[in-house]
């Protein structure tokens, strides 16, 4: 277990933004492992993720949350919504991620439930992509009106640029508190879990449009000896065409998504992975409540 310094700090951090501002991306790079699925499309995250980073002096437990959800309405995105709104009633210090120097209506509707109570500090994202740095101080003074934002942090997720400048300004507002996790833990989630979220960010990844938003994952056996693992997943999905798309002309497309999320398995789980793959048709499952419970979705 870890040695506590005298003032060590410990806490929980949520992050939150609209779907697609790099909230995984940020995570999985604190963390040094993909706890946390990506892609470029929206909706990639649902479930509430916790990534824990140990330094000498802290204990960062990230709250990896779904981008909050305004377009569709069924009973999964109302179950991540409510997933965002308790992350924030249940953490020590909240991060809000913009897309760089972008602020529209779906960030605003964010903006409506930051807590006013605990610190919260703007993270503006993905400033590698922005071409002319003169933006920031104006978009920074901007957005002060919009909300009393304990700091501001310019930074990219992809390649850390200033991430550790986000840690300390976090480390100011977390508790005096000895370390919750051992450190060496990076996740508090099962392999069991991650396992499903690989193969579900395959299938984001690796389909069409129509498909990932249709699509979970649910494993039916997880068994290991030794360093290996075997797995036996199905890829749950809304209508028959889909799962023609997923499976591809003689089994290729499954294939692809099974060796890709292996691969990533073995990674982060540091031993032999045999995978099984195969696709489901379950109509209506992203709004039925038994499913989505079945599914492991809070």
């Amino acid at each position: 277990m870890h040695t506590a310094a005298p003032d060590f700090r410990t806490g929980y951090i949520a992050i939150v933004g609209r779907p697609n501002v790099g909230k995984s991306t940020l995570t999985n790079h604190i963390v040094g492992a993909k706890v946390s699925i990506t892609s470029r499309k929206a909706q990639t995250t649902r479930h509430r993720i916790h990534g824990i980073h140990t330094t000498p002096d802290a204990q960062f437990i990230f709250v990896d949350t779904p981008g909050f959800q305004t377009k569709y309405s069924n009973a999964l995105n109302r179950g991540m919504n409510k997933t965002v709104v308790d992350a924030l009633r249940s953490t020590d210090v909240v991060l809000f991620v913009l897309d760089g120097t972008h602020f529209d209506a779906r960030d605003r509707q964010v903006v409506a439930l930051l807590p006013r109570d605990m610190p919260v500090i703007l993270v503006l994202n993905k400033l590698d992509l922005i071409k002319d740095k003169d933006q920031l101080l104006p978009f920074i003074a901007q957005m002060s009106e919009v909300f009393p934002f304990a700091a501001v942090v310019p930074l990219s997720a992809c390649d850390g640029d200033n991430v550790p400048g986000l840690l300390g300004e976090i480390r100011k507002h977390l508790p005096e508190a000895p370390p919750m996790f051992g450190e060496d833990e990076i996740t508090d989630k099962s392999e069991r879990f991650l396992a499903a979220e690989i193969v579900r960010e395959k299938v984001f990844r690796l389909s069409g449009e129509e498909v990932p938003y249709s699509a979970s994952v649910i494993i039916e056996k997880f068994e290991q000896e030794g360093e290996m693992r075997r797995i036996f997943a199905g890829i749950l999905v809304d209508k028959p065409n889909q799962k023609g798309i997923l499976i591809g002309h003689q089994g290729a497309k499954l294939k692809e998504i099974g060796t890709a999320a292996r691969l990533d398995m073995e990674k982060l789980f540091g031993g032999k992975v045999y995978l099984e793959l195969w696709v489901k048709v379950k109509g209506g499952w992203a709004d039925s409540e038994r499913i989505l419970k079945q599914l492991g979705y809070e």
